[in-house]
This record gives structure tokens, C-alpha cells and sequence, in this order.
């Protein structure tokens, strides 16, 4: 049985255990990082030096690290439609997986520290609502993709699925945002699949 090591409340783990629950594959998930620890010790390191979670592990000890790289591992791996078959769509699902490390996660990454991380008489009303106008600049990207597309590379695949946490964090984070149809009908859309439900939507933000 697969084993992934992390708590589901990080957004990371959130990806992988979202895309297994899709894949319908059996997997044990450990608590690791976080108010759990462990994530520093010498036999954690020894499977991931970065201290970060998830770390994936399976039956014979391979191991693996980095959400994106578990979620296309796995995908190829089970044959699942998460990952298109056509050579196009694909790369184009994993430029929306590779955009979201490079631009959609830095963009929410302050907003989650300011508005989960600090105390409310700590924040500065201006610095929070630049770093919501940052965010809101991001997601515009996505909003006029999803208003030519169902899914980010048409139909429902793994590049949905680390842009759909960050979608998440954004709707909660921003109630006071601009219209964005396209994000909006996607993020409802997401809503209706049980797996989000399980891993993002019903897991408490901390």
C-alpha cells in the first residue's frame, strides 16, 4: 500500500491525497510536519532532506518527494485520465501545475501567513490589502483561461489539481474580489467532486 507522510492541512499533501482519492488508489497517510514534527529527524530526512512534506513511499521503498512530481508520477504510473493523453493537453496541464509554483502559490503564500499567521492587531489594513490586490492580479490569469476552458487544459486533469487548492485558499482569503466568472463556474464545478470535498474543501485552513 502507498504510504504518504504529512498532515492533510498542508496544501501540498492536499494535491497528493486529492489526486490518489481520484485514482481510487489504497494509500496510509502519516502525520508528519506541522504541530506532529518529526519532519526533521534522521529518518525522515533520510527519505526527504528538504524536511518537507508529503514525501511519498511505496511498497518496495521507492520514494518520492515534491507534490507535482508525485502527482505526475502517479497518474503515468496508474494509467489515469488525470494525465491527457494527447501530447499537447499535457503540456499544457503541467504548465498550469508549473504556474502555480511559480505564480499563484508566492502570490497566496503572504496572504495565508498575514491572515492565518498573525494576529489581527499585528496586521497593517494596507499591507493586507496589497497583498490581496497581488493575489487577485494571479488569479485574472486563470479567470481568462477558464473563460475559453471546462478545466485548465480542457478537461478535468492533474493540472487542476495544485491550482484548484491555491482557487480554494483564494476564495476564502478574498470574499471581496472582483467578478471572475471563469473561476467562479470552475471552483463550483471542483466542489461537486468528492475528493476535493475530502481533502481540501472539508479539511479547516491553520
Amino acid at each position: 500500500m502507498l504510504k504518504i507522510w504529512g498532515r492533510n492541512t498542508s496544501s501540498n499533501v492536499q494535491k497528493v491525497m486529492w489526486a490518489i482519492d481520484e485514482m481510487k488508489l489504497p494509500v496510509e497517510r502519516i502525520d508528519v510536519g506541522g504541530p506532529f514534527g518529526k519532519n526533521k529527524e534522521p529518518e525522515y530526512l533520510a527519505i526527504n532532506p528538504n524536511g518537507l512534506v508529503p514525501t511519498l513511499e511505496e511498497e518496495d521503498g521507492f520514494t518520492l518527494w515534491e507534490s507535482n512530481s508525485i502527482l505526475r508520477y502517479l497518474a503515468t504510473k496508474h494509467k489515469s485520465s488525470l494525465e491527457p493523453a494527447d501530447l499537447r493537453v499535457r503540456a499544457d496541464a503541467q504548465k498550469w501545475m508549473d504556474w502555480q509554483l511559480a505564480v499563484a502559490q508566492p502570490a497566496i503564500l503572504p496572504v495565508f501567513m498575514i491572515l492565518l499567521r498573525t494576529p489581527p492587531e499585528k496586521r497593517d489594513p494596507k499591507t493586507v490589502d496589497g497583498l490581496k490586490a497581488k493575489l487577485t492580479d494571479a488569479m485574472k490569469i486563470l479567470d481568462a483561461q477558464l473563460a475559453r476552458t471546462e478545466f485548465v487544459a480542457g478537461h478535468f486533469s492533474y493540472g487542476d489539481i495544485p491550482v484548484g487548492i491555491v482557487g480554494h485558499r483564494f476564495m476564502l482569503f478574498v470574499p471581496e474580489r472582483p467578478k471572475m466568472p471563469g473561476i467562479e463556474r470552475w471552483y463550483n464545478a471542483l466542489k461537486q467532486r468528492p475528493a476535493f470535498v475530502r481533502h481540501v474543501a472539508d479539511v479547516p485552513l491553520t
